[in-house]
């Protein structure tokens, strides 16, 4: 599938849902994937990216915004605390604040230095041990701390469990949003992203429906 088909599918979804068009912003995950690959998805007009790896992103997008103008870098994979500064550095969103130490480096740092990037907590609808993201029953505490530091919070992220129906996640996330008053629900992949965005997710996060698989070696 091509980027051109990807952005159809959005558009179709959009209409389907009764949304505005452009209201939902494509994040094309980049992670694992060569450059000359990627560079075909720049060339091609497209500059919201999205890459799992802090030290992956450092060594992939400095170079590349050299040659392309108006590059927007998402740190969508989990974020070590002392990778925070250099993500922050790189990036203009993080997908996956979900624990109090992350919030508070974040915190200093955009104090230190008056700057930071939007920020989405991820919320782990699924309540799954293996996973990262604060339980349903802890998002709205979370919100009010992150805002309390003075945080741009701007939305949810979540990665429903791969064996259930993705629906019901993407509905419970956008619950919890509206009622935190946030106005972005980073949810849907390659796989579900047109349920994501009947469900009003405003950024979709494609990989492999784009790229293609990735070269996990």
């Amino acid at each position: 599938m091509s980027l051109s088909e990807i952005q159809s599918r959005i558009a179709a979804a959009e209409e389907a849902a009764g949304r505005a068009p452009g209201s939902v912003s494509l994040i094309a995950v980049s992670k694992m994937q060569p450059d000359d690959v990627v560079e075909d998805v720049l060339r091609a007009g497209h500059r919201m990216f999205g890459e799992n790896r802090v030290q992956e992103a450092a060594g992939k997008w400095p170079r590349f915004r050299e040659t392309y103008d108006g590059i927007e870098l998402h740190i969508i994979g989990p974020l070590q605390s002392n990778k925070v500064r250099q993500a922050m550095e790189l990036a203009q969103a993080i997908h996956s604040i979900d624990r109090p130490k992350l919030a508070g480096a974040i915190a200093r740092i955009a104090q230190e230095t008056g700057a930071c990037p939007d920020l989405f907590i991820q919320v782990n609808t699924g309540e799954e041990p293996q996973k990262a993201g604060v339980l349903p029953s802890e998002a709205d505490a979370f919100v009010a701390e992150c805002r309390g530091l003075d945080l741009p919070v701007r939305g949810l992220m979540c990665i429903p469990p791969v064996e259930e129906e993705p629906t019901l996640h993407f509905a419970l996330l956008a619950k919890i949003a509206e009622r935190n008053g946030l106005p972005g629900l980073s949810m849907g992949m390659s796989g579900d992203f047109e349920q994501a965005i009947r469900q009003g997710a405003t950024h979709v996060r494609v990989g492999s429906a784009i790229f293609g698989a990735r070269d996990t070696h």
